[in-house]
């Protein structure tokens, strides 16, 4: 039996999302400070990045952007949820994330919303395009779940399929954030960046010893990917752009 068709034992069955349902449930997770401290240092910094990756790209074509990390716990998901709510502040672009963690995805958790049919039910070709997607209640961010958990994560990301969705993904959005696993550990964000037009490596600060990072770096490079920069989380900032806004 192929693989592309086996479940875990066990696991359940996800059902479709419904239409427009994300989009009345609303981002409470206190780390989403586009949201939550849209005036604060973090999120300047969240816009810089998003300001880089712009520049980047100056003929402003559609682009499919891996967010990872050497190690686990360092902050990619949110990191790309914040990220994809900055870029949708530049009128007219539309972001989608894909949660291509297909080991322990969790942007459906950090966005409060119920594990729905996915990323592996559209490569298997068991759910639509339209009914994968959900748009969320940030208008301009839409999400792609991870949906049902495969046992071999690698052969369905590296398929031929995963390609042609990647194009389609470019035909409806101007970026694509894929939350991938730690690429220390495991294989799927080097395979993820080969095929994607660059990465963005999250590092948290004073944790992530500097030679797995330097070593992850490489690693993704030599894999063929295009590593635009990093990413810090964790970091101690005084919170210059709040005080500044709270002035007269």
């Amino acid at each position: 039996m192929s693989l592309f068709r086996r479940k875990h034992k066990g696991a359940q069955a996800l059902k479709p999302a419904e239409p427009d349902e994300a989009k009345n449930i609303p981002m409470v997770h206190e780390e989403l400070c586009m949201l939550h401290a849209p005036r604060s240092q973090i999120a300047e910094q969240f816009r810089s990045l998003r300001n880089s990756i712009v520049a980047l790209n100056p003929e402003g074509a559609p682009r499919t952007i891996v967010m990872t990390s050497a190690l686990r716990g360092e902050g990619k998901s949110v990191a790309a949820i914040n990220l994809a709510l900055s870029m949708s502040e530049v009128p007219g672009t539309r972001v989608l994330l894909v949660d291509a963690d297909l080991h322990h995805p969790s942007l459906e958790h950090y966005l409060g919303l119920p594990r729905r049919q996915g990323l592996t039910e559209l490569l298997r070709g068991q759910c639509s395009l339209d009914r994968a997607i959900r748009a969320t209640s940030a208008p301009g961010v839409s999400i792609l779940g991870a949906g049902q958990l495969p046992e071999n994560p690698s052969q369905i990301l590296g398929s031929e399929r995963m390609r042609t969705v990647l194009a389609s993904f470019k035909q409806r959005f101007s970026y694509i954030l894929i939350d991938t696993p730690e690429a220390m550990t495991i294989s799927d964000a080097s395979l993820m960046g080969s095929m994607a037009d660059g990465i963005i490596l999250v590092v948290r600060l004073f944790s992530t010893p500097r030679h797995y990072v330097e070593q992850t770096h490489n690693m993704l490079e030599t894999m063929g990917g295009n590593v635009l920069g990093m990413c810090l989380t964790a970091a101690n900032v005084t919170d210059t752009a709040a005080e500044y806004a709270g002035r007269p």
